[in-house]
């Protein structure tokens, strides 16, 4: 017995152990997945996003722009002359003038000075037409001989070319009720602009102490710092145009007179006019003026009004306008290109014209809402520490 109980029986099987279940992964989430990709696709994605909602945003307010181009051009264009005029209201209202007739006067000087030189012009010039016609007539006859024998080009390919622009330019002829459309349009923007210029003078400034009126806290002092510099760019930008035009109206209509270049006012006051568009402005009148001295006088008085009108825009540009602008409205010769470019497709001419100043104006305000949110996040890092 003693053998047979010391004698171990057969092994018994251990339990198996059972490894506890483990939980299904959780399907990966938005969060999960973009978390997953790597660095350089979040940064194209998210750069890619924003730039497709700025170009919606660009796309969607120029849109808009052309639709109420009229309207735009009218706001902008008053907003102009209101800079350009409020020294004139400035001093009649010191003068105890009320502020409806002290508007109503600058409104009517406006006028004055505006029919007053193109009657000036018309009357100093209507005489000349007639001998400018012959002139031109002469001077064309001279030009083509003149490109028929120094280039390769014969009598009946110069014909072919000018008929092809002949057919060119009445094929682009504007529609009647188009232009009568335009006209019209273009009337109404002028008396609207009229209209907004006599109130903007009478009520401008209470206009905008009840828009600061409605601002609370740091918003009305970042405010007001934006106006008050959007306001100053603007009249600087006004004023110093203006002088600047005049004076190269002044020097490229002497240099006409002495060439004996006929209409030479005419050629003046375009010149005044393209001084407002910078760049483009004065290039372009500067060309008219060139090819009426070519047409009427000839080559020699031609180069010598290039060489004039060279002389007066370098001066104009290296001298004046440095002295005069300062760094009211700097901007780059290429942004000025863009935003000239952009306003005359936008609305033409007039857009020309209101588009440095808009630039200006918005880049002035920009720059100061940054430097007062830089000072206001200087000041509280400094009350922090």
């Amino acid at each position: 017995m003693d053998d047979d109980a010391g004698t171990p029986g057969p092994a018994r099987p251990e339990p198996e152990r059972t490894e506890p279940a483990q939980p299904a992964p959780a399907p990966a989430g938005p969060r999960q997945a973009w978390a997953g990709l790597p660095w350089p696709v979040r940064t194209a994605v998210t750069w890619s996003a924003c730039l497709l909602v700025v170009s919606a945003g660009l796309w969607l307010l120029g849109k808009v722009a052309v639709l109420l181009a009229p309207l735009a051009v009218a706001l902008a264009g008053t907003l102009f002359l209101t800079a350009l005029l409020d020294p004139v209201l400035v001093r009649l209202r010191r003068l105890r003038v009320p502020a409806a007739l002290a508007a109503l006067l600058t409104v009517l000087l406006l006028l004055g000075v505006l029919v007053g030189a193109g009657v000036l012009v018309w009357n100093l010039t209507a005489s000349q037409f007639g001998e400018l016609s012959q002139q031109l007539d002469e001077g064309l006859q001279r030009s083509r001989e003149f490109v028929t024998s120094t280039l390769p080009v014969s009598d009946q390919q110069l014909d072919r070319l000018i008929e092809q622009i002949r057919q060119g330019l009445s094929g682009s002829a504007p529609d009647p009720v188009a232009g009568a459309r335009k006209a019209a349009e273009v009337a109404g923007a002028i008396l609207l602009g009229l209209v907004l210029l006599f109130f903007l003078l009478k009520d401008g400034r209470s206009m905008w102490h009840w828009v600061l009126r409605r601002l609370t806290g740091p918003r009305r002092e970042v405010t007001a710092a934006a106006g008050r510099a959007g306001w100053r760019t603007l009249g600087a930008y006004s004023r110093g145009t203006m002088i600047i035009a005049a004076i190269d109206a002044i020097g490229i209509g002497l240099a006409l007179v002495v060439l004996r270049v006929p209409l030479a006012l005419p050629l003046a006051l375009i010149t005044f006019l393209g001084g407002f568009v910078p760049i483009i402005g004065a290039t372009v009148a500067g060309a008219v003026a060139v090819l009426v001295a070519l047409a009427a006088n000839g080559p020699t008085t031609a180069l010598l009004t290039l060489a004039a009108v060279i002389a007066v825009q370098q001066i104009e540009g290296n001298l004046l306008e440095p002295l005069v602008m300062r760094r009211q409205v700097q901007l780059h010769p290429a942004v000025i290109l863009v935003v000239v470019t952009a306003g005359t497709l936008v609305a033409g001419v007039a857009g020309a014209f209101v588009s440095v100043p808009i630039a200006a104006v918005l880049w002035r305000v920009l720059d100061t809402v940054q430097r007062c949110r830089s000072g206001e996040a200087a000041r509280t890092a400094e009350i922090a520490r």
